[in-house]
């Protein structure tokens, strides 16, 4: 009798082990889909990109305007957005959410800068390394190749060269794209990669892409890395440009058009994203309120 009492009571407290699991086991599975559905939900409502426009950074006031902040501006701007919750973040980390559905930090913003300027490194890639915060240049690979050759490394007037920008890469704080090889120029015949009048599409569509990709092949060559993401140069481009950019590979492009972009799980939502130009007309604050709201 005392070992049927016994083998009955093993039986009783197995079972209620048994259920606690699967009641456990079943409440994360329901977490489980929860949390899937509040992501693809959110997915679909779209979460919001800001992007800003930096240029030239420089300590010389007389130098600053409209394309050139001082460092301490930048390193105010930066400040500011930590304090208020933004994270910095990598244009392949904004793909790979839109495409692959890889996590975001909540407040996501990208901080690009255009041209490539010697001080970028001088400047900028210190504020990134010490906050901790990813920056996205697109340098001109014209003036990489010159400045490389020339040996000149200026923060003044000088462009990043290869060694800096393979530097800089490799500390997994600064990425970079596309800003063509050497159509970063305006005047009265081409303003940027924008189709001349009364050049025949075939001409055109040869020159820019024979431009973007000699500027991947020597990007690959020198740094190991294949951008995905066209910048265009003054934020100009003709009606059959993107087509051309796409069939390239790229899988982003980046506008001068001033508005916050909305990411989806819609790849179509990566192209033509707005950014705003940072100038010395106004502080952090400011600046970030007016974009940010």
């Amino acid at each position: 009798m005392y070992c049927s009492f016994k083998c009955k009571r093993n039986i009783f407290i197995l079972f209620c082990i048994s259920f606690f699991v699967i009641l456990i086991g079943g409440g994360l599975g329901i977490h489980t889909a929860v949390k899937a559905a509040q992501a693809n939900q959110e997915m679909s409502a779209g979460i919001k990109l800001p992007i800003v426009m930096y240029h030239s950074i420089l300590k010389d006031s007389k130098r600053q305007g409209k394309y050139v902040i001082s460092p301490d501006m930048l390193e105010r701007d930066i400040k500011y957005l930590n304090e208020n919750g933004y994270t910095p973040v990598f244009m392949q980390e904004v793909i790979d959410y839109v495409i692959n559905g890889h996590p975001l930090p909540e407040k996501p913003i990208v901080l690009s800068f255009d041209d490539g300027y010697y001080n970028n490194y001088t400047y900028a890639y210190p504020l990134a390394q010490q906050y901790h915060a990813k920056i996205v240049i697109a340098p001109i690979i014209a003036q990489t190749e010159k400045y490389s050759e020339m040996k000149v490394e200026n923060a003044n007037y000088g462009h990043i060269t290869w060694g800096k920008m393979k530097e800089m890469v490799e500390s997994g704080y600064v990425e970079i794209q596309n800003h063509t090889y050497d159509l970063h120029s305006s005047n009265k015949e081409r303003v940027g990669i924008q189709k001349r009048k009364g050049e025949t599409e075939s001409a055109y569509e040869h020159l820019i892409t024979q431009d973007i990709q000699m500027a991947q092949d020597q990007i690959q060559a020198h740094i190991g890395i294949v951008p995905n993401t066209f910048v265009y140069p003054f934020g100009a481009f003709s009606d059959t440009s993107e087509d051309y950019i796409r069939k390239l590979g790229f899988q982003s492009t980046l506008t001068c058009v001033s508005r916050v972009n909305m990411l989806t799980n819609d790849p179509e939502c990566l192209y033509g994203l707005g950014r705003y130009l940072r100038t010395n007309e106004s502080d952090s604050q400011t600046f970030f309120q007016n974009i940010l709201e």
